[in-house]
């Protein structure tokens, strides 16, 4: 009798979670689930969304335009670029700031808001700010050629596809410092001080306290912001937009920049960029699962 008695405690309890959480699983079945079912199914079509057209199915032809597509393919080496260089940047010079001000008692809250501030701001605004700094007659033009006489003419930052994309780079990185430095400060002030009382008598240095004790100690941490900002990269759509808009001639083009000239200017391919998003969410999900199994595997 007593355990009939705690299955229906337990069921009563499970029913009433349940219901707490429907509210939740709608919306993210909404919001989330059925746009990527749908998104899927448009990939198989040429899409049209004006008034009494209709899709015609055309089964793997959009995915074979993706494949095929050299923009495309520019434009995934350039976001491949873009995480490559801005995701490793990004950890450590926020784990180093992160160092710095676990480190230190005063003054701690007002370097957190300094390094923090440029998370918070617009990323419109920020990318406008750098337009100005890096185009033909902006600021760091002005000092190269017209101060400090280094330069005959003005050099063409935006113009071209490496110094633009060293630009959106560079911005992501001075943008995405904060960030990083926010999420290690809090592992790093979990970690027990008895540790590194014990590691100090046994005679270990602050480098072998920094390999030994505190990078296995938010090993987990990095992980997650590791997985978060390449997921991130991936996503980069502002900066290239209001810095170059994918010129030129679609050389500094990203993914979502790329998705979105064909599905919102005069081609609109929406089955051609649905595709496309398929295969994204595809090489996204593979490079998380490869960066969970062979991190979790050095952890254990």
């Amino acid at each position: 009798m007593s355990n009939m008695a705690g299955k229906r405690s337990v069921w009563r309890t499970d029913w009433r979670l349940y219901t707490l959480l429907l509210p939740g699983l709608i919306f993210v079945a909404i919001f989330t689930f059925y746009p990527i079912g749908k998104m899927l199914a448009m990939s198989f079509f040429d899409w049209r969304i004006g008034y009494r057209q209709t899709s015609e199915f055309v089964g793997l032809e959009n995915y074979s335009q993706v494949l095929a597509d050299p923009i495309a393919l520019r434009a995934l080496v350039n976001t491949l670029m873009y995480a490559v260089v801005t995701v490793p940047l990004q950890m450590a010079l926020g784990l180093i700031v992160a160092l710095l001000i676990n480190g230190i008692t005063k003054f701690s809250v007002t370097f957190r808001l300094a390094y923090y501030f440029p998370v918070i701001t617009s990323w419109v605004v920020v990318a406008l700010l750098f337009r100005y700094i890096f185009s033909n007659q902006g600021l760091l033009n002005y000092f190269l050629a017209d101060v400090l006489h280094v330069v005959g003419e003005p050099v063409g930052w935006l113009s071209s596809r490496v110094p633009a994309l060293v630009v959106a780079m560079f911005l992501g990185i001075w943008k995405g410092i904060g960030w990083n430095m926010v999420i290690f400060l809090a592992a790093l002030q979990a970690v027990p001080k008895e540790y590194y009382e014990a590691s100090s008598i046994d005679g270990l240095n602050g480098r072998q306290q920094f390999f030994r004790i505190t990078l296995p100690s938010i090993r987990g941490t990095l992980l997650f912001a590791l997985v978060m900002l390449c997921i991130g990269a991936f996503n980069t759509y502002t900066p290239i937009a209001v810095l170059t808009g994918g010129n030129p001639a679609h050389q500094t083009e990203m993914v979502l920049t790329w998705m979105y000239f064909q599905t919102f200017n005069v081609t609109g391919k929406m089955g051609y960029s649905a595709a496309l998003s398929i295969i994204i969410t595809l090489i996204i999900t593979s490079i998380t699962v490869i960066l969970f199994r062979t991190l979790a595997r050095k952890g254990e």
